[in-house]
């Protein structure tokens, strides 16, 4: 069931005098009953969390192409990573030796990896293109709305107004940090609670948050103070149900130490399994702007960003270790950004300037796991000399709210402001967790994957109707490059081959056209 669903199904339920046994619920303790109603419901629904990696994250260092590397030693002679260190996750793809963690977690099926994510017309400006990744706007567009305050007012409308209430007593987005990023920013307000640090958090648990009064003069300055405090309000009107959200769990699995994202998460998880009904929550990493001294001199597999991914890879890993202790791991799905990537050529600081394109990790057991498209040309770069881009980010933000939340498409392209084509990333494009996979019927298979230009792809796939066939390819922008017509076919199974259309390397998406149904599947072309 829908969490909106059961929410107009209960609401009545809860207005109602309710008796069991003869006496109202109320004098045999309401908290229970309700405590019992919404852990039933957190037992499917869904949560997301967003790791983000202020400064620009050098994703070729991170994940490197071992396909390529005489030119990746050539182009990166102060920073590149020793072969023998490498930790290889496929043929041709190794991560940071500081990411042990992470490549035991590949291992067991838990992370998909994205590679090529930028957007069109990249911008090198920090503050501008995190603007651009939290709001999901074009490179030249700008908005006051992010991309999840958008999709959690879908949910809960006119928030803040009304909030918190019996029907929905909990924020519907947790920060860890002092101000509520954009991302989370809807049409009237910011959708949660933000927690200043961790120790905000253990403040609220044990009782120990204050708060400053005194009376706000009606001035400009005043309104603004207004605000602040009515924000603090709302912030304290969920410091009980935060409180007893930690209170029901305890943290199972050993966090490292000097950790401060390993700290955001600790506490993420405790909430997730005390049952807070929170939609999504957010942490960060700083420090990635590694323009110098990303590498020692004397060990490249040591330094800045050695530090930082070996922080990434323990906490994340620790995180799932605790989620799986607690029994919630399949509910949460976790993602890192960051505003854009490094240049492909080191400099002469040891380190590396603003660049484009950069992967994208997905951490669950929900997820498909996996690499998504090619390792990016290290020699075919854009005009600028930067790594061309394979994905918009803001399909991979498209994926996540069609696949994971179940977000219905005309919802979707009113969050998202356009349509974006969608990348294979949650194992069931569902509400709840544990429901099916779909049908064979709605799924089409290509092979090989990856395909070489020149090659044959077959194309297999089920029609439930006699029906007239036709492919058609398109990039990743979006533009048709191709069509093939396939001809009129019977129903049941079927298998065909078509010759892939000119194109760069990349991924390519096929859309298979038959009887007003459209199946699609992404093939990746070297």
């Amino acid at each position: 069931m829908k969490r909106r669903d059961f929410l107009k199904a209960a609401s009545p339920l809860i207005t109602l005098p309710l008796v069991l046994g003869g006496f109202p619920i109320r004098a045999v303790g309401r908290s229970r009953v309700l405590d019992a109603l919404w852990q039933a419901l957190s037992s499917t629904d869904r949560v997301l969390v967003l790791i983000q990696l202020n400064g620009g994250n050098d994703g070729i260092n991170t994940v490197v192409p071992l396909d390529q590397l005489s030119t990746y030693y050539q182009v990166r002679p102060q920073i590149a990573l020793p072969e023998s260190k490498l930790l290889p996750i496929s043929d041709s793809t190794a991560l940071h030796p500081a990411m042990g963690a992470l490549q035991r977690m590949y291992n067991d099926g838990l992370v998909a990896i994205i590679q090529g994510v930028t957007y069109p017309n990249t911008n090198l400006s920090h503050f501008r293109s995190t603007d651009i990744w939290m709001t999901a706007s074009d490179a030249d567009q700008y908005l006051t709305t992010g991309w999840l305050g958008r999709y959690l007012d879908t949910l809960y409308p006119n928030y803040p107004n009304g909030y918190p209430n019996d029907n929905a007593p909990d924020p519907p987005a947790v920060q860890i940090g002092a101000v509520l990023a954009l991302a989370l920013q809807g049409p009237l307000a910011s959708m949660g609670l933000a927690l200043q640090d961790p120790q905000t958090f253990y403040d609220i648990i044990n009782g120990t948050q204050s708060s400053a009064g005194g009376s706000i003069p009606d001035t400009r300055p005043g309104h603004e103070l207004a605000y602040l405090r009515q924000v603090e309000l709302k912030s304290q009107q969920y410091s009980s149900s935060i409180k007893t959200a930690a209170d029901r769990a305890q943290n199972k699995a050993t966090y490292p130490s000097n950790n401060t994202l390993a700290d955001q998460l600790k506490i993420v998880a405790r909430l997730i399994a005390g049952g807070l009904q929170t939609r999504v929550y957010m942490v960060s990493l700083g420090g990635f702007d590694t323009h110098a001294a990303q590498v020692d001199t004397t060990d490249t597999t040591q330094g800045i960003h050695a530090t930082l991914l070996g922080r990434l890879s323990d906490a994340v890993a620790a995180f799932y270790d605790d989620l799986r202790q607690l029994g919630v791991a399949d509910r949460v799905v976790a993602m890192t950004f960051s505003e854009f990537g490094r240049r492909v050529a080191s400099n002469a600081s040891n380190g590396t300037d603003h660049g484009t394109a950069a992967p994208m990790f997905v951490f669950g057991p929900q997820v498909i796991p996996g690499i998504r498209g090619a390792n990016p040309s290290l020699s075919d770069l854009d005009n600028n000399g930067n790594l061309r881009m394979q994905y918009d980010f803001r399909q991979v933000y498209a994926s996540i709210l069609a696949q994971w939340y179940g977000v219905e498409s005309s919802t979707l392209q009113a969050v998202m402001l356009k349509n974006f084509e969608t990348i294979p990333i949650i194992r069931n494009s569902t509400t709840s967790v544990g429901e099916s996979s779909p049908s064979h019927a709605d799924q089409l298979v290509c092979s090989p994957n990856p395909v070489a230009h020149g090659q044959q792809l077959c194309l297999e796939f089920v029609l439930p109707v006699p029906s007239e066939v036709t492919a058609q390819f398109y990039d990743a922008g979006g533009r048709l490059l191709g069509t093939t017509g396939v001809g009129y076919l019977e129903a049941g199974p079927h298998r065909c081959s078509v010759a892939v259309p000119t194109c760069a390397a990349g991924v390519l998406y096929c859309h298979l056209r038959a009887g007003g149904r459209t199946l699609r599947a992404e093939v990746v072309v070297r």
